[in-house]
């Protein structure tokens, strides 16, 4: 069982103070999912508490150091690369044959407006 990273502010990748950032590091989430979460709870009614917290957890929150990221699990990149299953390699290989036969097929039909074209560009 893995255990979550301690809060700290993300100066590095943050747009503003790094408390979304922060947010999302710790809870394994993306930092945009955590920003619109916060915008769109200011917009529900949440407006002035919403920016006191934030603006006070940006303050009063540790800075994470750049040692603290690259001891964190999920950044490890010596680690083997999660499995997935054999169904979704054929299943995404299936997929990329398709749009493999779709482009082949317009390729190599008689598309006059594609042969003019290339034409052109000669």
């Amino acid at each position: 069982m893995t255990t979550r990273p301690k809060f700290a502010l993300d100066k590095a990748n943050g747009k503003w103070m790094g408390v979304c950032s922060g947010i999302a590091r710790t809870m394994g989430w993306d930092a945009t999912l955590v920003r619109v979460g916060v915008v769109v709870a200011t917009l529900l009614g949440g407006f002035p508490w919403t920016l006191i917290a934030y603006v006070l957890t940006g303050w009063l929150a540790p800075k994470a150091a750049r040692a603290d990221w690259q001891r964190d699990p999920r950044f490890d990149l010596e680690r083997p690369v999660a499995r997935t299953s054999v169904r979704d390699v054929q299943t995404d290989m299936r997929d990329i044959d398709r749009r493999l036969a779709s482009v082949e097929h317009y390729v190599t039909n008689t598309n006059s407006s594609l042969a003019r074209e290339i034409e052109e560009l000669r």
